[in-house]
This record gives C-alpha cells, sequence and structure tokens, in this order.
C-alpha cells in the first residue's frame, strides 16, 4: 500500500494513547457480538449499543425515537420535538420528546413535550412562533409557540373507522418548554381519509395568514387560516404525480431562489414509506409554484419526473421523514435548514443497540440548482466545523496507486471525523473508498465513473444479522455532473456516515455497526489511472465548542 505524507498538527504519541484507550474500551464493549438482541431481563443487552451512540447526532437518552418534529428556532436557540416512546425501545404510543441546542451539535434533551391524550397519542406536526398573537393564545409582547400535530386514535383504528387521525394544536407562553392543549381540540377534523396527518405549518406573510400542509392518503392538501384554530381547505396535491409505491407523509414546503438567479421556486417535501430509491422509506421533493391556494408544478420539472424520478432528498437508505426548522429563515440570506430520522422502517426498531434507538441526521442547509440535467436540490452540512475541530490532516496532491492509504492505523481518530476528498482527471473505472477495522469490518462507497454512479456497501460493515434488508445489494446514487474532478465531503460519526458529492448535488446517509472503531481509510481504483487525489481531515470534538 502505499502511505502519502499525511502533515499534522497538534499530534503525539498522547492523542495516539487517547486513541488506543478509546479503541480499548470500545471493543470491551463490543466483545459479545453474539449476544441476544432486545432481551429485557439481560444486563448486557442495558447496555447494548451505548458504544454506538453518536458523539454530535442527536439521540434519545433512553428508548425509541423517529420523525422530528415542531422544529423552530428562537433567542439562539434550535428546539428539536422528535417522536418518542419513552417506555420501549421499539414504536409504541407516540409522545413529543424536546431537545434543544445552540450549536446544532451539542444538545440537551428536556422533559416530554406533549403526552397522549383523550384524542389520542400524538404522531407528528410542525410548530410556529405566532409573532402577532393571531391566535390569541398569548400577547405580541409573549408571542405564543405554537404546535400543530396530529392526533392518533388507536382505538378508533382497530374499530375500523376513517377517521382515527385529527389535527390538533397546543401552546406554549414560556419559548417552548411547556405546553397547553387547546381546549376546543381537533382544529382540523378527519373528512373520511385513513391517513391524515403530520401538518406543517408556515406563515405566508405576501397574504397575511398560515398554510397547512397535510399528508392525506396519496397527496398533499393545503389549508388556510388566519389564527391557527380555524382552517379552512384549498386544494389538494400528488395524484398521478412522483411515488406512489407507499403512504405519503411528512410534507413541507417552501420558497427557495434559484442559485445565480432572481427566480423563487416553491420545494415540496414528501416522505414516502416504502418506495425509497434504495427500498423502504426515503423523502422525495417537487419544484413548482404556490400561490397561497394551490401548488403548480414547475413544467420543466414535470417533464423530467414524469421521464425520470431521480427527485431525492438523500439517495441513502437512513434519512426520512426530513422538514425544516420555522423562524430560522428570518432574511433572505438563511437557507431552510432540513433535520431527518437517521434510520429506516425496513429495520429501525431492530438495529443492534438497546438503551436508546435512533439518531437523527446532522442538519442541512438547502439550496436549489438548475443545470443542463433539470433542477436539483442539493444538501450541504450546516455546521461551523472550525469550531469542533481538535486535530487536522492534510494529503498534498498525490496520484492513486493500486491500494492507496489515506489514513493508516492509530494516526486520526476516524470515530468522529469530518473529511474532504477531491479526485482529478476521473478515468473510466471504479473508485472505491474503504474504512476498516482490525477485525475485518469494512464499509465501502465511491464512484463508478462509467456507469456514472454512486455507492455504498455495508454487507460487511459489521453486525448485519438482524435483517436481511440491511444489506440488501450496495446503495446507488446517481451522478448529475460531468465534470472530470469529484469533489467529496463526508462525516463519521460511530455509526453513520454522510456522504455529500458534488457540492451536495447527491447526498446519501446510511448507518453501520462495527465490531470496533475503523481505524483505516483506503482508496483503490479497479484500474491503473492517471487520477490524483487530495484530502482533509479532520477530527471531531462537540465538546471543544464549549471549552
Amino acid at each position: 500500500m502505499k502511505h502519502p505524507t499525511i502533515f499534522l498538527n497538534q499530534f503525539s504519541m498522547v492523542f495516539i494513547s487517547i486513541i488506543l484507550l478509546n479503541s480499548l474500551l470500545f471493543l470491551n464493549a463490543c466483545s459479545d457480538t453474539n449476544s441476544k438482541k432486545g432481551s429485557d431481563s439481560s444486563t448486557e443487552a442495558v447496555n447494548e449499543g451505548e458504544q454506538y451512540r453518536p458523539a454530535f447526532h442527536f439521540t434519545p437518552q433512553k428508548n425509541w425515537m423517529n420523525d422530528p418534529n415542531g422544529m423552530f428556532y428562537l433567542d439562539g436557540k434550535f428546539h428539536l420535538y422528535f417522536q418518542h416512546h419513552p417506555d420501549s425501545n421499539v414504536w409504541g404510543p407516540m409522545h413529543w420528546g424536546h431537545a434543544t441546542s445552540e450549536d446544532l451539535m451539542n444538545w440537551e434533551e428536556h422533559e416530554i413535550a406533549l403526552f397522549p391524550d383523550e384524542l389520542g397519542t400524538i404522531f407528528s406536526g410542525s410548530a410556529v412562533v405566532d409573532y402577532q398573537n393571531t391566535s390569541g393564545l398569548g400577547t405580541k409582547e409573549n408571542p405564543p409557540i405554537v404546535a400543530i400535530y396530529t392526533n392518533h386514535d388507536a382505538d378508533g383504528e382497530k374499530a375500523g373507522s376513517l377517521t382515527f387521525q385529527n389535527q390538533s394544536i397546543a401552546y406554549s407562553n414560556d419559548k417552548g418548554y411547556t405546553w397547553t392543549k387547546y381546549s376546543k381540540n381537533p382544529v382540523v377534523k378527519n373528512p373520511g381519509i385513513k391517513d391524515f396527518r403530520d401538518p406543517k405549518v408556515f406563515w405566508m406573510e405576501n397574504q397575511q395568514k398560515w398554510i397547512m400542509a397535510l399528508a392525506a392518503g396519496q397527496e398533499i392538501q393545503y389549508y388556510e387560516s388566519k389564527n391557527l384554530i380555524d382552517w379552512s381547505y384549498k386544494s389538494s396535491f400528488g395524484t398521478g404525480i412522483g411515488n406512489h409505491n407507499g403512504v405519503w407523509e411528512c410534507p413541507d414546503l417552501f420558497p427557495l431562489t434559484i442559485e445565480g438567479t432572481e427566480t423563487v421556486k416553491w420545494v415540496h417535501l414528501v416522505s414516502i414509506n416504502p418506495g425509497g430509491p434504495n427500498g423502504g422509506s426515503a423523502t422525495q421533493y417537487f419544484i413548482g409554484d404556490f400561490d397561497g391556494n394551490q401548488f403548480t408544478l414547475d413544467p420543466e420539472f414535470k417533464v423530467d419526473i414524469e421521464k425520470s424520478h431521480r427527485f431525492w432528498a438523500d439517495f441513502g437508505r437512513d434519512n426520512y421523514a426530513g422538514v425544516t426548522f420555522s423562524n430560522w429563515r428570518t432574511d433572505d440570506k438563511k437557507k431552510p435548514l432540513f433535520l431527518g430520522w437517521m434510520s429506516n422502517w425496513l429495520y429501525g426498531t431492530i438495529v443492534p443497540t438497546y438503551n436508546w434507538r435512533s439518531a437523527m441526521t446532522l442538519p442541512r442547509n438547502l439550496e436549489l440548482s438548475k443545470t443542463k440535467e433539470g433542477y436539483i436540490l442539493k444538501s450541504t452540512l450546516a455546521v461551523d466545523w472550525d469550531s469542533f475541530t481538535t486535530n487536522k490532516g492534510n494529503i498534498v496532491e498525490t496520484k492513486i496507486e493500486g491500494n492507496t492509504t489515506i489514513v493508516p492505523p492509530n494516526t486520526l481518530d476516524l470515530s468522529a471525523a469530518k473529511i474532504n476528498i477531491q479526485l482529478k482527471n476521473l478515468e473510466s473505472t471504479t473508485y472505491t473508498f474503504e474504512l476498516a477495522n482490525q477485525y475485518g469490518d469494512t464499509l465501502s462507497f465511491g464512484y463508478d465513473h462509467k456507469a456514472k454512479q454512486f455507492f455504498i456497501n455495508r454487507s460487511k460493515s459489521g453486525k448485519v444479522d438482524f435483517s436481511p434488508e440491511f444489506t440488501k445489494g450496495p446503495s446507488t446514487a446517481p451522478r448529475f455532473s460531468d465534470d472530470d474532478m469529484i469533489s467529496l465531503e463526508f462525516v463519521l460519526d460511530k455509526m453513520s456516515i454522510e456522504l455529500f458529492y458534488d457540492s451536495g448535488e447527491a447526498v446519501m446517509t446510511e448507518i453501520f455497526f462495527p465490531n470496533a472503531p475503523y481505524q483505516t481509510l483506503t482508496l483503490r481504483t479497479d484500474d491503473p489511472t492517471n487520477t490524483k487525489y487530495s484530502a482533509t481531515i479532520l477530527e471531531v470534538n462537540p465538546s471543544k465548542n464549549k471549552e
């Protein structure tokens, strides 16, 4: 293997010792790879999975989590609510958990925000800051936070009713920490649609009204209100458009300016389960116009999606139900801030963790570009990484020769890292990056230039036997650029990789469960090439920002 020179700062034998100590601790936690999964009575099971708890992705302290809900920004804090079953590590009666962060890397979990009530459990929804006190539930001096969510009546569902999901509201007068449910809930009653849920609400300034996008079966319905209490149906969208191989869920709708222009389009996110591009749950998007009453597809986008549906917010298998923070885009320079659930309904309830299940993705800025390939919704990392970098490695431009080692063992900690790599002078071959540990666990990802296709293969990544769906074929994503250079940015955090190719034009997020931390990163090609690469590797410690 070729070992290019890595230029490090702040690197010492003390640092190596710390890495080795962490690896030994990890190995001790992972030593029983055949322990039973989900055994309530086992002391080992209680601790199982703690070695996988991410350093800077949000996870609940205990038990089950899925969709992000009610996200908003206020007074320097990001509020994240989430679907939560506090009494089990699998899905069950839904509550809204609550966490806050000032930097999107360090999260503090708070008391449960919303509990089930006589109308049902608390399914997904959104929250807004009612600055004008249109609801009358606060004051202009102390505007209320209003949460709009779905009540799910499980008994009604079992009885065969079609109206078991209705939309309710709750309000907070202490900036989102405690909540009072509206006494006359529900505010939007079900007209007889089995799947009628996940309201996303926003203020439409130019029309001085609230808009609700609501998943209703295989379409999205739009409602308007002046006060967040009295709602009127306006129109619907979705019939015959996009992927309908599963239930439509968790919509979002927002305006975005096309890069390099002054043209504004509306981006519509719709999650679907199943039906994703690589199996299971995923989030598709649509581009068009919204006049306050109706969403209409852009004509060019309509032609493109009918020809080939490539419009996914993330092509990986582990980014679902993502929506954007409200009250964040207080000026035109701010981009929508997106966060998703980092798992998949194909196996999310049986992954090899016990004390907690599921993490959120890292927050991402969304951007809209238009190329000769058509519209592309791009994702870029939203975090200020300089604030969290504890060590840095650089590799100057180097020719790829055989199996090239980018990160040798015991040099940089790959369990919490952000890595940027550039490949120049691409040739008609496959470029494969591989993360590996001493047990032979490997996570492979890269680019097939001949097929113009990115890929991830986690079939040998560690613990994989909990579900055949987890390793069902490599995940793939199309490349939209014809450039002979690729920029790749990716983040590693114990049990996840988030890949951003070509400045976020193609994104892939997947989870994995190695038997020990990955220690090396290599790059190989299927054929000899003249391709060169360069790299920057950052070790990440979220605690650095607290110092």
